[in-house]
């Protein structure tokens, strides 16, 4: 056992060195010319909406604009390199934006340069998350985030981020992380709407009509890019800070320095950066991983989950080690970086360079950018977020999963700020709403359709059954939480035939069983052989049989009562018992020639 644990191992980590080599894939075709323009012109359209994105996210987490650039230099590049997407576009995102704010929150008191320090740390977890998940090949775990769940939390922090936008289009002294509740923040921003300053609202509603009107009408123009140049120059010209606009005013010229994020120990600090970080490393990937599936298919190269987690935990630690926060793949930006022609990695890796040319060279272009312009591109961004219709259609295919959704996206705006209760919640009643359903699976009583001869539900049919045969099945896995269900559904069901010799369970709907399910069966073998009953098992899959097998059961029972197909075992029991069972209502009937 020993031995086998450590050839396991060995194999594992030996096989660890593809996972930071997936660029030799494409590196080759950079030697073609026409690559090498594509993922030029890609990555340039692509730092159009980076720059302002990032710069406005950052302040979304609570942190310095220029934060947000560093996060887009360096880990937009790794995650390029080590990432399994060719076209996946990293960086600062909303969602992660917000969650990060709410993580650090707590140490807002401390100073803008602490909190620096803890978004740091709380990246460097998150990448040491992602990556373990990666190389330990665990990307299944992001299953567990269900999709009513991940569209009723994303539709509830969409409406917390364009709603947190609003002092800055207003121009109000509030920030939403003054307050304990979200909806004392509301308030305060209502009962704040006197203090509006009209230079400000002028600004930011300009910006807004700007982004609409260009992305509406003139989709193929860099709009972001278009609205923050044409504030800013107008910012410049109008004088907008000395009239009581808020600019982004001086931002530190040059690259990030390489810095470890470290703190003073201290474990209740600690542990609650771990759960923001283990609720984060799973959300941000689901769109990352969204985006990514949908591209793959599109371009039918080959793409791996485990893949893209080692990519998304190298960019996040190295976002961690060069002052930046947390990244993720966005939606958006990676949506325009594969409709403008991006053929490999190169492509963010000219955006990467755009962002380095911008930190050391544009900078003071930035100046007079106003916050308000900022605060629209936030606002624009997640509106394509918001969506009601998989909501409803997640209701109409199945209550509970509605309900999981609904149940989401108000846990998310009631506990706001702390979005991880949300977010914790959905997936822990997604899980116990499915394990609910799992107890109750479908138990039937088959009989023959004269009609067509097939084996069917002999009450939704209304069919006649047989008093001394009896076929039952069941769709589901036969374990814990059900087995106790299963046998009292089949002993019931039996206890109305008093004739009742063979009972035939058809397990072609069983696809595991555990030792719980096993214990079930074997009992009720020994009950209906105290009582003169013989129980014979069709259609059993090879893996369901191994696990009899491996328990003695198949030996108890007898190999002989196992059979390939239900007629088998109507068969056999046909030539055991004779005219002792009336088979008639389970036999297919031939026509008379």
């Amino acid at each position: 056992m020993k031995s086998y644990s450590s050839n396991w191992l060995l194999a594992l980590i030996q096989s660890w060195g593809g996972f930071f080599t997936p660029y030799r894939t494409w590196l080759g075709e950079l030697k073609n010319p026409a690559t090498i323009k594509s993922d030029m012109v890609a990555g340039l359209t692509v730092a159009t909406i980076a720059i302002p994105q990032a710069m406005a996210y950052a302040q979304l987490a609570g942190l310095p604009a220029y934060v947000g650039l560093y996060a887009s230099f360096l880990p937009v590049m790794v995650a390029a390199l080590f990432g399994s997407s060719r076209q996946l576009s990293t960086g600062p995102v909303a969602l992660a934006s917000l969650m990060s704010a709410t993580a650090i929150q707590p140490y807002a008191s401390l100073g803008v340069e602490v909190m620096m320090v803890y978004a740091a740390l709380l990246a460097l977890m998150i990448g040491i998350f992602r990556l373990s998940l990666g190389l330990l090949r665990l990307g299944v775990v992001v299953d567990f985030l269900s999709n009513p769940v991940v569209v009723g939390f994303t539709n509830a922090a969409a409406i917390i981020i364009a709603t947190s936008q609003i002092p800055k289009l207003f121009g109000l002294d509030i920030k939403a992380d003054q307050f304990t509740h979200y909806y004392e923040y509301l308030w305060a921003v209502v009962t704040s709407v006197a203090d509006t300053n009209w230079a400000t609202l002028i600004m930011g509603g300009t910006a807004l009509y700007c982004l609409f009107i260009l992305k509406r009408y003139a989709p193929m123009l860099p709009g972001i890019l278009i609205t923050v140049a044409l504030t800013t120059v107008i910012a410049w010209l109008v004088h907008y800070d000395a009239i009581g606009g808020a600019v982004l005013g001086e931002i530190p010229k040059g690259l990030p320095a390489f810095s470890f994020p470290a703190i003073e120990f201290n474990f209740s600090h600690l542990s609650s950066l771990m759960v923001s970080a283990v609720v984060i490393g799973l959300m941000g990937l689901v769109e990352a991983i969204s985006i990514s599936k949908t591209i793959a298919a599109q371009t039918r190269q080959p793409w791996s989950v485990n893949q893209e987690l080692v990519g998304q935990g190298m960019a996040n630690i190295t976002s961690s080690l060069f002052q930046g926060y947390v990244v993720s793949g966005s939606f958006s930006r990676s949506a325009v970086n594969f409709s403008s022609g991006a053929v490999t990695g190169f492509a963010s890796i000219v955006t990467g360079c755009l962002v380095a040319i911008t930190l050391l060279f544009l900078t003071d272009l930035l100046y007079y950018l106003p916050q308000a312009t900022l605060g629209a591109v936030i606002i624009m961004a997640v509106l394509n977020l918001l969506s009601i219709e998989p909501i409803k259609r997640a209701w109409t295919v199945e209550r509970h999963d509605g309900v999981a959704a609904i149940v989401t996206f108000m846990a998310t705006l009631v506990f706001a700020p702390h979005l991880e209760i949300g977010i914790l919640t959905g997936i822990t009643l997604s899980i116990g709403l499915f394990l609910y359903r799992t107890m109750r699976p479908n138990f039937v009583e088959l009989a023959r359709d004269p009609e067509d001869g097939i084996l069917r539900d002999a009450e939704l049919h209304d069919l006649r059954t047989s008093e001394s045969i009896a076929i039952y099945g069941f769709d589901g896995d036969l374990y814990f939480a059900n087995a106790g269900y299963l046998e009292g559904k089949l002993l019931n069901s039996m206890a109305i035939k008093p004739q009742l010799k063979i009972v035939i369970l058809d397990m072609e709907g069983v696809g595991q069983i555990d030792a719980t399910g096993e214990n079930m069966l074997e009992k009720v073998a020994d009950r209906l052989s105290t009582k003169g009953i013989y129980l014979y098992f069709a259609r059993t899959k090879a893996q369901v049989y191994t696990a009899l097998e491996r328990s003695g059961l198949v030996t108890r029972i007898g190999k002989q009562h196992f059979f390939k197909e239900r007629k088998d075992a109507l068969q056999y029991a046909q030539q055991m018992f004779g005219d002792e069972i009336d088979a008639s209502p389970l036999l297919l009937m031939k026509p008379l020639q």
